[in-house]
């Protein structure tokens, strides 16, 4: 079956010196990693071609610009990124796409790059790897980008990033930081401070895209709706419950979770319609999410949604 893969990653020669981030203690593990993002060529296709991946839209690795304190460093780099990106897409547009890297330090210029790559391009949206020093996209300032979002009318994928601060709740303990736990916890954190917070009533027709089968959230919805009428001792209406505004605004990808409970409940709890096919490469074997998929006990017409339709149309591809 067709299939399109969306949180699929690259890095840069600049980017790869000081921002990509390391999950793994082995250096042999990781040196196979780094050498596969920075590839485009031989590795890549050879597996998408073994695995029936038809296309990938490709995004900077974490934490990317997200990582930078200067401001004209994250612009520059994001630029050139975009740049760098765009001309591989060109030489294979039938099997590459891409989404925007955006330097979230400063909000006017993010929404001005995510333009560029938009219109000059043909990027399909954007992908942010978590907070930028201690900033969450919640925050008022960030209010001309979404605007300039929900104008584009591309998604957002949230990707998770580095932890601002370290709590408590992680000391001692770093098997709970990275992708084990801490980026799960930070991304869904992040992605309910733009439901509680407003941003995505105020901009309701932004799309944000969650991976790794929606970071929890999908399997919270009731918990979340109980405890915001607790919290505000009112019965919330229809429209204005968390589950509501998640149901309209996100949608969520298989990256990373090839387990068939997990995608069953999301199909469940957000409809066949919001649920994609992804890998998280070169993190995760493509040949395992591919055959996860192919697999696994839905239909098949769920499945091709699940595949590729549901891609297809959310990204206009």
């Amino acid at each position: 079956m067709r299939k399109i893969a969306l949180e699929e990653h690259f890095t840069t020669p600049e980017l790869a010196e000081k921002y990509v981030a390391r999950p793994t203690q082995s250096d042999t593990l990781f040196a196979d990693v780094e050498r596969r993002l920075a590839d485009f060529d031989e590795l890549r296709l050879e597996m998408m071609d073994r695995t029936g991946i038809d296309l990938m839209v490709l995004s900077v690795t974490t934490p990317g610009v997200q990582g930078v304190k200067d401001t004209d460093e994250a612009v520059r780099h994001a630029r050139g990124a975009n740049d760098f990106l765009a001309r591989e897409v060109h030489k294979r547009p039938k099997r590459y796409a891409g989404f925007a890297h955006l330097p979230m330090q400063d909000a006017a210029a993010a929404a001005d790059e995510l333009e560029r790559c938009v219109r000059d391009f043909g990027f399909l949206g954007a992908l942010i790897n978590g907070q930028t020093n201690g900033h969450y996209l919640d925050e008022d300032c960030y209010a001309p980008f979404w605007e300039r979002v929900q104008d584009l009318d591309v998604p957002v994928y949230l990707h998770p990033g580095s932890m601002a601060d370290h709590p408590a709740m992680f000391a001692h303990r770093p098997e709970l930081d990275g992708p084990i736990w801490a980026w799960t916890a930070e991304t869904a954190a992040h992605a309910l401070r733009l439901v509680l917070g407003g941003t995505l009533t105020r901009f309701p027709k932004v799309r944000l895209i969650l991976g790794h089968m929606g970071e929890t959230l999908p399997f919270l919805l009731w918990r979340l709706d109980s405890r915001r009428a607790f919290d505000l001792g009112a019965e919330l209406a229809p429209d204005e419950r968390p589950s509501a505004i998640i149901k309209r605004s996100l949608a969520v990808t298989t990256s990373g979770v090839c387990d068939a409970a997990p995608l069953v409940a999301a199909l469940h709890a957000l409809g066949e319609d919001n649920v994609l096919f992804s890998v998280d490469y070169p993190y995760e074997d493509p040949q395992v999410a591919c055959d996860f998929i192919e697999a696994a006990p839905i239909g098949d017409e769920v499945r091709a949604k699940v595949c590729h339709r549901n891609a297809e149309r959310i990204l206009r591809i």
